[in-house]
């Protein structure tokens, strides 16, 4: 199934290059004189989020911000808070209720951009599972417990009626690259993934390209088009981005230059993609180049500015609070969460 997002959130538009290459050269260099920081660190997931943080990186495109420049991956929640909480990273990309959470129990921080709007899908080998109804009773792989994609996933099941502790046999696993490892070695027959890990299970089982004509694995339901259709709302989430940290929190320009870089990366991986892949796979080795490039295409990054999209975290933030309140630490965040270095 492959979704069209509306004009505004169509990544590869005229329009969202243009204003991604503008903005990246009106702060494409800090002010003459400033002196480069001795380090700066950039950390993520194996996800589509941190995709642009490693072309960063690898290219160079900060290094007149910093002597050195690293990008470190989280693995799994627990790993992120360390980073969080221990100041080990100055730009962490995260799942956006995380960085709520966090920020609401008091650890300084602002979310800065959003740029995951759609990247969860159920994999199975049954083709014809087309409504999470029809997972009812079945094992389903599921990574990183009480955290995005598991609370999307009960979101959705209880709108519907569903008890996701009852009606579904969930296994949860520490990350959507364990949930697709059960998946290829057939330890289970479904699994919620998040790109790249559904791009990674269909090339490691022959499944992609679509000409395969017996294909093992399926694409059986696109989560972000179940939101839309049960919440009748767009068809994509706010699902994760960057937050700043630390002593960076404090430096506005840094902020604005990093996000610069972010969107003119995001924005070449997807012109490049094989390329892109390559670099990726590189430093993520449970990946290959093929998959990443295929994530490129099959998911929903836009790079918007936290402020921008508040409406949408909002209404997300609502959802979460009417079922759990402690996923964001009791509160909705007050609008001092919302960065907004430039407003692309």
């Amino acid at each position: 199934m492959h979704h069209t997002l509306p004009l505004p959130f169509q990544r590869t538009s005229c329009f969202s290059r243009l204003a991604a290459a503008c903005f990246g050269l009106l702060l494409a260099a800090l002010p003459a004189g400033a002196e480069r920081l001795p380090r700066l660190t950039l950390a993520g997931p194996a996800a589509a989020v941190s995709v642009p943080l490693i072309h960063m990186v690898d290219s160079g495109a900060l290094k007149d911000v910093a002597e050195i420049v690293e990008f470190v991956t989280w693995k799994d929640p627990d790993q992120l808070r360390v980073l969080a909480l221990g100041g080990k990273a100055d730009f962490l990309a995260m799942p956006s209720n995380v960085a709520a959470n966090l920020y609401n129990r008091g650890q300084p921080l602002k979310l800065l951009n959003v740029s995951t709007w759609g990247v969860l899908w159920m994999v199975s080998r049954d083709k014809n599972l087309k409504t999470l109804a029809d997972f009812r009773g079945k094992e389903i792989a599921m990574p990183f417990r009480a955290d995005m994609p598991d609370i999307v996933f009960g979101l959705l099941a209880e709108k519907q009626g569903l008890n996701p502790k009852q009606d579904f046999k969930l296994r949860y696993v520490a990350s959507p690259l364990d949930a697709m490892q059960l998946l290829v070695t057939r330890r289970v027959d479904h699994a919620l993934l998040a790109e790249p890990a559904v791009s990674m299970a269909l090339r490691k089982t022959r499944s992609f390209p679509i000409s395969v004509i017996a294909p093992e694995l399926h694409r059986s339901l696109d989560l972000q088009q179940e939101w839309g259709r049960v919440f009748k709302h767009e068809a994509r989430i706010p699902q994760a981005g960057v937050a700043v940290l630390g002593k960076a929190l404090a430096d506005d320009k840094l902020q604005a230059r990093v996000m610069a870089a972010y969107a003119e990366s995001l924005a070449w991986c997807q012109s490049n993609a094989q390329q892109c892949g390559a670099m990726v796979a590189k430093r993520i080795e449970q990946l290959s180049p093929e998959a990443v490039a295929d994530s490129l295409a099959a998911s929903q990054t836009r790079h918007v500015s936290a402020a921008a999209a508040r409406g949408e975290l909002v209404f997300f933030f609502q959802q979460l609070m009417a079922d759990n309140p402690a996923l964001l630490g009791g509160k909705l965040p007050d609008e001092r969460f919302y960065g907004n270095p430039g407003k692309p």
